[in-house]
């Protein structure tokens, strides 16, 4: 505990000297830096927020005191390479400018105005401590204007009714507040609506809007004319519905491709009403077939009712290779790799086809010794665009669902046994724009497990779900995963959530039938000569990405599950038991060295495999962009995996691992390539000694553990 504390109490100098260093330092005589700006409202501010009011300020403060403590180290009266390395990696200080607070007012005031606060103020105060200023900026918000009465001036005819028809959706209303915001957005939401009902030239600028707030009462005149702002009225043209006329869907000829598929996947046809929400959503359809670097949707106006559609699609590459490798390296002379090569082609029969063949491996290593333990694999898979067995036309939405067809074989040679596991596996894929989903109906695994040596033969005897779970068996049933996300995008720019659950079930189908299948000495079932599992398996991922400045951000994630076996004679095969450790998990250890609980590393195994049923672990990370490319990372980490069945020697939360650590990355955009340093914190495993390790045992034999890998840990 004496060593716990005197870590925490260093750590917690070390933070405090670096958030009260400030980099002043660099400042010349009449220079001070701008430490803070504060918002403050006086009066009513109801339905104002400090943080948006504070985005209207000219100057801005830089959030990361890390990289200006960093640039306080050099020294300006020199120019060297050593303190131009320090200035280009650090972040300089804001110069406190006092000529740009009036524009800062300005720029506050007229947002103010926007959102409806009519005549507001702002006043500032300006505090400075030795070379340090902060601004403090009072607000106090003008009057809001109620709408006593809304007036609506429209087209007649047919363009009347259709706007009456969504009259109930008008975002201005009697009561409500008057503001520019609102009258921008109302203006925006509505052309768009009457857009998809055929008004193809109606835009926000055929919105006119006008208040009188002269009188005892506020009257809101809202009207829609046949001419734009920008426009004068003799270039008025009635407002009718347009219907379209040709449709053509271009690509290159060089391109391979069946083109009925691109003609069953449109669903612009001649003859339709115009529809802006029917375009966009026949873009996303010719999207999802990730076969076009850009796709393209004109219409072109053929004269008052009509438009021609014009689908440009300009391919992207549809062949390649994708690379991944991890490696780590622990201090007790134990490494491993984990390389992994893709071969994809997404249009392998001319029709949209993903083919995608992998080939990846597991290598481990102790030095000094010629222990090692292999691992080969081969997933081949093909996935059609489109639910097979139901045509394109019930599928009317963005997108399609895709047909996958999977296969893979895994060879593994340990010292202690050779085992493969092979699998095939039919399902569907598809998203609905955040939320993802691959679900497998039919799934089938074999495994064979051979050259059993002698002494593993006694260990598994001594513990009946090992030795059940290296029994040639059969694993058939059914799989999902479902993922949920708040940005679909590759490489997100604000902050965003993910969910991801996975779900499990084999053998229950098979079990209806276990009066009529045979049995083996030990009473399984057999199903083709094999035992087959039976167990029910789950997984949930949360995390949570928040960005604080392009630079930095902190990640968290929260991931646990549980696999439960059934029947008399069921139990959870070791391919589906649950590990942490590695260089996406629990850090300070490598993989599947970890658990469960407090267990040892169990003697069977010449290199670690510990496994269990449960799992609960939670992750953050924050990153730092340092200089150039560079990244830096500091993350901690608390989980471990348990063997529900078994009672545990201590209490639960005594068997939570924990470690630290951290990271430099390389991002190149394409790709991140990524080191991260592990270092264990607290390791349940430990008998008759602290559990607690300190920096001294950080570099010992296995306190720590360096890892290589591609792109973010999570």
């Amino acid at each position: 505990m004496r060593k716990r504390s005197v870590l925490i109490a260093l750590l917690g100098l070390l933070v405090i000297a670096a958030s009260s260093c400030s980099n002043t330092r660099v400042l010349t005589e009449n220079q001070y830096r701008l430490a803070s700006n504060k918002v403050a409202f006086e009066g009513d501010a109801s339905g104002l927020s400090s943080s948006e009011v504070s985005s209207y300020i000219k100057q801005q403060t830089k959030s990361s005191f890390i990289l200006g403590w960093i640039y306080n180290w050099s020294d300006p009266a020199k120019d060297n390479w050593i303190n131009r390395a320090l200035r280009k990696i650090g972040s300089a200080p804001v110069v406190f400018n006092g000529r740009m607070l009036n524009g800062s007012k300005e720029n506050i005031c007229r947002h103010l105005d926007y959102l409806g606060y009519y005549g507001s103020s702002v006043r500032t105060r300006v505090d400075t401590v030795k070379k340090n200023v902060r601004v403090t900026y009072y607000v106090s918000p003008g009057k809001r204007i109620k709408i006593d009465s809304l007036v609506f001036k429209l087209p007649e005819g047919e363009f009347s009714e259709e706007f009456d028809a969504d009259r109930k959706n008008v975002l201005v209303k009697q009561g409500g507040w008057l503001s520019e915001q609102a009258l921008e957005t109302e203006s925006a939401r509505s052309a768009a609506y009457l857009r998809n009902k055929g008004y193809y030239n109606l835009t926000k600028f055929n919105y006119f809007f006008e208040a009188d707030t002269l009188g005892p009462r506020t009257i809101l005149t809202y009207e829609i004319r046949n001419y734009t702002r920008n426009e004068p009225e003799v270039n008025a043209e009635p407002l009718r519905k347009y219907h379209l006329g040709n449709v053509n869907i271009n690509y290159p000829e060089t391109l391979p491709f069946r083109g009925k598929v691109l003609t069953d996947i449109n669903i612009l046809k001649p003859g339709d009403l115009y529809s802006e929400q029917r375009a966009n959503v026949n873009y996303n359809r010719y999207t999802a077939l990730r076969l076009f670097s850009n796709v393209a949707i004109e219409m072109t106006p053929v004269d008052s009712v009509t438009v021609d559609c014009n689908i440009n699609l300009t391919p992207s590459k549809l062949k390649g290779v994708k690379l991944n490798l991890e490696a780590s390296t622990s201090s007790n002379g134990l490494f491993g790799v984990s390389p992994a090569v893709n071969f994809y082609n997404k249009n392998i029969f001319h029709g949209g086809e993903w083919l995608t063949l992998g080939f990846s491996g597991n290598f481990q290593r102790k030095f000094g010794t010629d222990l090692s333990a292999n691992e080969f694999g081969i997933t081949g898979s093909i996935s059609f665009p489109k639910f097979i067995g139901l045509p394109y036309k019930v599928f009317s939405g963005a997108n399609i669902p895709r047909t996958l067809l999977q296969a893979s074989f895994n060879f593994q040679d340990r010292p202690e046994f050779k085992r493969s596991i092979t699998t095939a596996s039919w399902g569907y894929t598809g998203n609905s724009g955040i939320f993802y989903y691959q679900v497998n109906p039919v799934r089938a695994t074999v495994v064979k497990v051979n050259n059993v040596t002698d002494e593993f033969q006694v260990q598994l005897l001594k513990n009946p779900l090992l030795y059940d779970s290296f029994y040639d068996h059969i694993d058939a049933g059914l799989s999902a995963q479902l993922y949920l996300t708040s940005d679909s995008s590759v490489i997100p720019k604000t902050s965003y959530w993910y969910a991801r659950l996975g779900l499990d079930l084999a053998g229950n189908a098979i079990s209806l039938f276990d009066k009529w299948l045979p049995h083996d000495g030990r009473g399984n079932k057999l199903i083709f000569g094999l035992a087959y599992s039976r167990y029910f398996k789950t997984e949930l991922t949360l995390a949570k990405n928040f960005r604080f400045s392009p630079g930095s951000a902190l990640a968290m994630r929260l991931t646990g599950g549980i696999g439960l076996a059934f029947g008399e004679y069921g139990w959870l095969p070791f391919e589906k038991q649950l590990y942490v450790g590695g260089a996406s998990s629990m850090r300070g250890w490598q993989v599947r060295s970890l658990g469960p609980g407090s267990s040892q590393i169990y003697e069977m195994f010449t290199i670690a495999s510990q496994t269990g049923n449960s799992k609960l672990e939670f992750d953050v990370e924050y990153r730092q962009k340092l200089f150039w490319k560079f990244e830096g990372a500091v993350f901690a980490e608390v989980g471990n995996i348990w063997l529900t069945y078994e009672e545990l020697d201590s209490t639960w939360a005594e068997t939570l691992a924990g470690d630290w650590g951290i990271g430099l990355r390389l991002n190149l955009d394409f790709i991140l390539l990524r080191l991260d340093w592990g270092m264990k914190v607290y390791d349940p495993s430990i008998v008759g000694g602290n559990r607690w390790l300190g920096p001294g045992q950080w570099f010992s034999r296995n306190g720590s553990t360096l890892h290589f890998g591609v792109g973010y840990p999570f």
